[in-house]
């Protein structure tokens, strides 16, 4: 199981967040569970090697 950190808050019922090898990248959610999901998914996109135009 790989982890990696990811910063996150709260503002006005949203919850935003990136991950911290990835800080251009945001997301959000609409609770703390939906926003992790939603990361989730952005590193596998960042780390899948298909987004051209992404140096990694």
């Amino acid at each position: 199981m790989q982890t990696t950190q990811f910063v996150y808050w709260e503002d006005e019922g949203a919850w935003l967040g990136y991950l911290h090898e990835y800080p251009d990248y945001w997301t959000q959610g609409e609770s703390l569970d939906d926003l992790k999901d939603h990361l989730r998914d952005l590193y596998a996109d960042l780390t899948s090697g298909d987004l051209p135009a992404l140096s990694i």
